[in-house]
């Protein structure tokens, strides 16, 4: 499969010593878990607001907390595909290397990626409302089974939560700026299997790309951010991202 890239594009390939990647749920959809928008999303069959905000946590505890619970499971039992591994190869050939994550699904890490930035917390991870006391995926479901509602509480009788960033909260700080700054300062930027719709994180493409970035989308669908990428891949993560890598290694070894 020839990706057609342009004489343009290799040149700034080519030159690019920082290169940051954002990616979304599209990434991990070759691994068996769902997305949440499209045509069979998550969110084409239940309402976001109910499973995904703290008032529908609050309303529906033992609800959102066993559907959490259901996506765990799912979760742990997939593996990371093609296109996880592959972002870890392209670590290895720039300079400075950031890869931004809005999943919760922490494939990236199991991949072999070192250092990802979650943007919307991890769903491996559970924290009490009330003392802030965390709780490991084992620890949860230890407090979870011996719940007689499906309700988990701690120790100190609050509400166990998924740390996740749901609608409505505001993302982590320290995680935030760094995406930021990577951003700013991009020479190159992807967004991959994201549908641009959920910001702040979908600001940081165009934010990279008002800085002069170079910016280069793959999906199996044209998005919002699509008219604004000077490259456009249309087609799986998993299958795209591979004879990028490819071409990127052939492109820098004849640099």
């Amino acid at each position: 499969m020839d990706l057609l890239i342009s004489d343009v594009t290799k040149q700034r390939l080519g030159q690019a010593k920082r290169v940051v990647v954002l990616t979304g749920a599209g990434i991990s959809a070759a691994s068996g878990i769902p997305t949440f928008r499209g045509e069979n999303g998550l969110w084409t069959k239940l309402a976001p607001q109910e499973l995904a905000s703290f008032e529908g946590f609050y309303r529906n505890t033992a609800v959102v907390s066993e559907w959490y619970k259901h996506r765990r499971d799912i979760i742990e039992v997939c593996q990371p595909n093609a296109a996880h591994t592959t972002l870890v190869e392209l670590e290895k050939l720039v300079a400075e290397f950031t890869l931004i994550t809005q999943n919760i699904d922490g494939l990236h890490q199991r991949a072999g990626s070192q250092d990802v930035i979650e943007l919307h917390g991890t769903i491996m991870q559970n924290y009490c409302t009330r003392c802030n006391r965390q709780y490991s995926v084992a620890e949860f479901a230890q407090i979870y089974n011996r719940s007689s509602n499906h309700v988990p509480r701690c120790f100190c009788g609050g509400i166990v939560r998924p740390n996740v960033v749901w609608f409505g909260e505001s993302l982590p700080v320290a995680a935030y700026e760094r995406a930021y700054k990577a951003s700013m300062q991009a020479e190159v930027f992807l967004a991959i299997g994201t549908s641009a719709q959920v910001r702040p994180a979908a600001d940081l493409p165009m934010i990279a790309k008002e800085q002069g970035a170079y910016l280069i989308e793959i999906n199996i669908v044209k998005t919002v951010l699509t008219p604004h990428a000077d490259l456009f891949l249309e087609g799986a993560a998993d299958k795209i991202l591979p004879q990028f890598n490819r071409e990127y290694q052939s492109l820098l070894a004849n640099v």
